[in-house]
């Protein structure tokens, strides 16, 4: 089929040109005299894109799962206690790598279609009297499901309760997307990919770490010598890294920095609310619903679609991709067959996310699905061209 593949899941996004031509460069040496001046204001102005000014921000090849280890490893000991609430996929993994590592987890299961239970965590949280729990985990944005949580308001908790635990978020598909203030919400540990907001390659862990973090790593007892934040701190001073690094993925990703601090972190936010609403309008007008149950867990990064009973989303998927070159994103786990996802984050804008739902409403018709044609885009061009940025 002719023309390009219309990349429509929520991760890895669309990778800009600008990135791309970045990457395009001879192999380096990555102990150079002159590669500190390449390094350290690039590790600068990481910190810009977490919105923090006393933590530091790592880089370690890897993906999101990489620094879920980091984070762990670097920071607790085995039998520490850790909160977390599973309401999807990611969260039901991150949770999983705690176990294996023997902590003690503490599991709050929630319904897939909602995010952190903010009065379970409380109780939860009151009832340690002793401080046995030593780190709270928080998926800020619950990719498979489509669901956003409200960071802020469990650091609020934590501070109410005079909780000590560290704040962890998996801001996967949240950071340099949707807001993320590491510093304001007073959080720990953000783990980040290079693959989502950052519209980049799949290759790079992003860690941002606060001082009480880099605390904790002193009496931390878990084993780490990959991810170690000691090795990576001491090497990034000087510029260089304690291994070979990811060099040519690096200056794509000074690229995407440069494109996203001169985009603006507040615009970012409001772009991605702004084209997650026309979608949302969409999946309205085909008369379908969103696995989130509710405005209040909507994401702007994602939007999670059931499908009626009796049709199986892989379906919608199949034919989207053989018929139309559209890749959406499956469902996952318990929600496999039943939702289909369409990603809307990253290096994006109104036309793309319209022919995406284009797509979408032609392989939902194709498989059966009544909708009616024409429905779900025009939602969206009403909602987009009465809608303006500021």
């Amino acid at each position: 089929m002719s023309g390009f593949t219309t990349l429509a899941v929520p991760g890895p996004t669309n990778m800009p040109f600008r990135v791309r031509q970045a990457m395009d460069v001879a192999l380096e040496d990555h102990r150079a005299p002159d590669f500190p001046a390449f390094t350290l204001p690039l590790l600068a102005d990481l910190k810009k894109i977490f919105r923090t000014t006393t933590g530091h921000v790592l880089v370690f090849p890897g993906s999101g799962t990489g620094g879920w280890e980091a984070a762990i490893g670097n920071t607790l000991s085995p039998g520490d206690g850790v909160l977390i609430a599973v309401f999807g996929q990611f969260s039901l993994l991150w949770c999983d790598l705690c176990r294996r590592f023997g902590l003690d987890v503490k599991e709050i299961e929630v319904e897939w279609g909602k995010g952190v239970p903010l009065d379970l965590y409380e109780q939860a949280l009151a009832a340690d009297q002793a401080h046995k729990i030593k780190a709270v985990l928080v998926c800020h944005n619950e990719t498979s499901t489509g669901v956003t949580s409200d960071v802020a308001a469990v650091r609020g908790m934590l501070d109410r309760l005079k909780h000590p635990a560290l704040l962890m978020v998996d801001g996967v598909s949240s950071i340099a997307a949707i807001d993320f203030r590491m510093e304001e919400w007073g959080v720990d540990l953000a783990v980040c990919g290079s693959q989502k907001g950052f519209m980049m390659p799949t290759g790079l862990t992003i860690l941002g770490i606060s001082p009480k973090a880099l605390e904790a790593k002193k009496s931390a007892r878990l084993p780490k010598c990959f991810f170690d934040f000691d090795d990576q701190l001491k090497a990034n001073k000087d510029g260089y890294f304690p291994y070979t690094p990811a060099a040519t993925l690096l200056r794509g990703l000074r690229a995407s920095i440069d494109m996203l601090l001169e985009e603006g972190l507040d615009n970012i936010a409001q772009r991605h609310r702004r084209l997650a609403e026309g979608a949302r309008r969409a999946v309205a007008a085909w008369d379908l619903q969103l696995c989130a149950k509710g405005p209040e867990w909507y994401s702007d990064t994602v939007s999670a679609v059931v499908v009626p009973t009796g049709f199986d989303a892989n379906d919608v998927i199949k034919t989207a991709y053989n018929r139309y070159s559209l890749s959406l994103g499956l469902g996952q786990n318990k929600v496999n067959g039943r939702v289909f996802r369409i990603g809307h984050l990253g290096y994006l804008n109104e036309v793309m996310v319209l022919a995406a739902l284009g797509g979408v409403e032609m392989a939902l018709k194709d498989v059966g699905i009544p909708i009616k044609p024409g429905a779900g885009v025009g939602a969206a061009v009403s909602y987009y061209s009465g809608h303006k940025l500021k």
